[in-house]
């Protein structure tokens, strides 16, 4: 190959945007619950686990996917903590979905809210729908407790990323009814003696008030640590987001 020839090849790669040479990939793997890492050349690596659903086939239809945030852990020990979310409440709960879930472990101490952690859960999204058969009008948001939380803010803050949000034993974040736009399916307890679902309950009343499309299982019997014991409640949002998802193909046809 002469100079010239090499000269117009160097353009033509030099002319491709960086981000999309340095897109993070996530790998295509079989059904089954994966624990994995997404390397990042100029940020911190994010630990996340992945359930791809039985049945699930690059050629077949499209299917939901569920970005699932994780509770709240100790300073720096996050690894492995979205792999829990998913076997412990999460697959159980929302099985009959057949979504794809992706729950990434914190990047820095502070909630979802912190901005790497947000970051690092929306980069591994994109990751995700890039890879995997996506169907862009039923992806969900959920979380238990600082992932209930980071629920609420990922709905508040990107409303056009989601279709419904799940929060479990979360805190609302600060109120923004006027705006809100996302379906909102909310669980708590009723013992629940470290959040309490009073302000959960305002806030399901407010969005409803608002004529938003807001719904709050309130369960009596688990306490806040007892993540597993409310997959019954978080079960109760499958046919109300089947609802929710016939609704919106509805209305855009």
């Amino acid at each position: 190959m002469g100079w010239f020839m090499l000269a117009a090849l160097w353009c033509v790669i030099a002319a491709v945007p960086s981000g999309a040479q340095s897109a993070a990939a996530v790998p295509r793997l079989p059904p089954g619950l994966h624990t994995l890492t997404l390397d990042r050349p100029s940020d911190t690596a994010i630990g996340y686990a992945l359930a791809v659903p039985a049945g699930y086939s690059p050629d077949g239809p499209p299917v939901p996917l569920a970005l699932a945030l994780h509770f709240g852990t100790p300073a720096g020990s996050s690894h492995g903590a979205g792999r829990g979310l998913i076997g412990i409440l999460v697959a159980p709960a929302l099985m009959k979905l057949g979504a794809i879930i992706v729950a990434p472990d914190a990047v820095e101490d502070g909630g979802w809210g912190a901005p790497r952690n947000e970051e690092a859960a929306l980069t591994l999204l994109d990751a995700v729908q890039r890879t995997y058969r996506v169907d862009s009008a039923r992806v969900i948001v959920t979380g238990f407790s600082m992932g209930g939380s980071g629920t609420w803010h990922m709905a508040a803050r990107f409303p056009d990323r989601f279709s419904a949000a799940l929060p479990v034993a979360g805190r609302p974040t600060a109120a923004v009814e006027p705006a809100w736009r996302v379906p909102v399916f909310a669980v708590h307890s009723r013992r629940d003696g470290l959040v309490p679902h009073e302000p959960t309950a305002a806030r399901i009343d407010a969005i409803a008030a608002a004529g938003g499309n807001a719904r709050m299982i309130l369960m009596d019997e688990p306490t806040h640590f007892d993540t597993g014991a409310h997959v019954p409640g978080l079960r109760e949002a499958v046919p109300w987001l089947e609802d929710v998802w016939r609704e919106a193909r509805a209305t855009s046809r």
